[in-house]
């Protein structure tokens, strides 16, 4: 039985950076791509979720793609009960999922991805 993989993001602008780290996380089993909610943030994302679930679906790297919950970050963590967990070099948890995380009802594994090339993230400050 394949072990379920769950990562997320944004992927306003997907490089290959991104791919590559699609393809390490689908490398690991069965894995769930999460894309944060157009209502998670302050303001608005480069690109609607809707479009940018699309994009990725077009790659075929992820076996599901789902839309965060806008309410409760660790909600998706409940739905899917992963094994592990996939972070991009750059990512962290956020404090609540962390949290979370340390009295739930299975441990879940969390991996952080090596960064590829050159790449940076939507969220990097020049």
């Amino acid at each position: 039985m394949s072990k379920i993989i769950l990562t997320g993001g944004k992927f306003n602008k997907i490089h290959p950076g991104h791919i590559e780290f699609l393809k390490y996380a689908k490398n690991l089993g069965r894995l769930t791509v999460v894309l944060a909610n157009d209502n998670n943030n302050d303001r608005p994302y480069a690109i609607p979720a809707k479009e940018r679930k699309e994009r990725l679906e077009r790659l075929q790297l992820a076996d599901e793609i789902v839309f965060g919950d806008p309410k409760d970050f660790f909600a998706v963590v409940e739905k899917y009960n992963p094994d592990i967990i996939v972070v991009g070099y750059d990512q962290k948890l956020p404090v609540q999922v962390e949290e979370r995380l340390k009295s739930y009802k299975k441990k879940i594994k969390i991996v952080k991805a090596e960064k590829y090339g050159d790449y940076r993230s939507s969220t990097w400050k020049d």
